[in-house]
């Protein structure tokens, strides 16, 4: 079973930063894909960002694209999401994902995911 653990969210200003973190208990963490999704309030659940196994490819929403950037440190068995020049319209509850098989914006295709970190941008 893999445990994931999301922190680093917070309430902050229209054009400020956040970098989000996941930890993740996996003994495995690197056979793992791994995304990042997001819900506001009274929204479905979407998809934000992937990241491959080995880090190599990531994929993202047009809406993050320039400014949201996934990586990961196996090493260390986290994933994180550096989240730049944020939006009133990025304010949602973000989790992480893991998933067995390849990276997916489905959040079905997703085995393990995170409590959540809340995000709230003030304009």
């Amino acid at each position: 079973q893999v445990q994931l653990v999301e922190s680093g969210g917070g309430l902050v200003q229209a054009g400020d930063s956040l970098r989000l973190s996941c930890a993740a208990s996996a003994r495995t963490f690197s056979n793992y894909a791994m995304g990042w999704f997001r819900q506001a309030p009274g929204k479905e659940r979407e998809f934000v960002a992937h990241i491959s196994r080995s880090g190599i490819n990531t994929y993202y929403t047009d809406s993050v694209k320039g400014r949201f950037t996934i990586s990961r440190d196996n090493a260390k068995n986290t994933v994180y999401l550096q989240m730049n020049s944020l939006k009133p319209e990025d304010t949602a509850v973000y989790y992480c994902a893991a998933n067995r098989l390849v990276p997916s914006t489905a959040p079905r295709e997703y085995d393990f995911w995170g409590q959540g970190t809340q995000v709230t941008v003030s304009s």
